[in-house]
């Protein structure tokens, strides 16, 4: 009886931890997608002469179009698409890319959340979307840890308001911001001009006005 009840126990944590492996697989890495994998997807690449664009962890056209290069080359189904498979071919464990990204939504959140809390939804999405702008720009660091702790760059981190609760609307803002959504109109600066008190912040060419900031160039 009590060997019976030790294999159900044991059934029962196999099939539990079954289910998590498949839930894991399931993340799927396309254009607008960001993150820690998405630099491994382009490293693999890149180290099998399918890349030649740089290692960003932003997923552009140029990382589709040789995710579509590697897939015709391995027999998988070519749709630009990093998922289950092609990050199995590419030695990608499915896991851990989850683990990855769902830390890069939740550092995001926590930045957006601090800096547009109040903010209309456009705006707070327009917040993450600079962050990820200044990934790809050569002025910045190239990763969102990178950019976010730069020193000076956030007055967030400053002034406590980052270690503050996160608003349930910044995780939505921070995801539609990694898909894609850039209410900023490409913009890697913003500012309050409530509160700004430099000259050299006016001096950006404006891009666009939501809420109280203004999104520059």
């Amino acid at each position: 009886m009590r060997s019976g009840k030790r294999l159900r126990v044991l059934a029962l944590a196999v099939a539990l931890l079954l289910a998590l492996s498949l839930g894991a697989s399931a993340v799927t890495y396309q254009r607008g997608s960001s993150g820690g994998t998405v630099k491994e997807i382009q490293t693999k690449l890149q180290n099998w002469g399918y890349y030649s664009g740089a290692i960003d962890g932003v997923y552009g056209s140029q990382t589709e179009a040789a995710v579509r290069h590697f897939q015709e080359k391995n027999g998988l189904t070519v749709d630009g698409k990093a998922g289950p498979k092609t990050l199995a071919a590419l030695g990608i464990q499915s896991a851990t890319a989850a683990q990855s990204d769902a830390g890069d939504v939740k550092l995001l959140a926590r930045l957006i959340s601090a800096e547009a809390r109040g903010e209309p939804y456009s705006g707070q999405v327009a917040v993450g979307a600079v962050v990820l702008n200044r990934m790809k720009h050569p002025s910045f660091p190239g990763t969102m840890s990178g950019v976010i702790y730069q020193s000076g760059a956030f007055s967030c981190l400053a002034d406590g308001q980052f270690n503050q609760p996160v608003a349930d609307s910044a995780y939505r803002a921070a995801r539609d911001a990694l898909n894609g959504w850039d209410p900023s109109g490409g913009a890697i600066y913003y500012f309050n001009p409530a509160t700004a008190t430099s000259s050299w912040i006016w001096s950006r060419p404006l891009l666009v006005i939501i809420g109280k900031h203004r999104f520059c160039s």
